[in-house]
């Protein structure tokens, strides 16, 4: 199980989103994505994507003026 960080800080959406998904359909089921914007929407948008995508959200925060999303690469990953 690989574990990644994907800076998607001072993009708007979509970019957040759509940076996710290439970046997921990189990787393997099992594998951990964490997630950094400032797009207030990533917070609802990554999870929502994720929903439909077959991904898991372990986990999804503020933190400070950033949104932190941690994924769980599913066996949709070629989103």
């Amino acid at each position: 199980m690989a574990r990644a960080v994907l800076d998607a800080r001072n993009l708007l959406c979509p970019l957040p989103v759509i940076r996710t998904q290439d970046r997921i359909a990189r990787m393997a089921p099992g594998d951990v994505l964490e997630v950094r914007a400032t797009d207030p929407g990533a917070l609802n948008d990554i999870p929502a994507w994720c929903r439909v995508s077959g991904h898991r959200v372990l986990e999804a925060r503020e933190e400070g003026r950033e949104v932190v999303v941690v994924i769980e690469v599913g066996d949709g990953a070629d989103g």
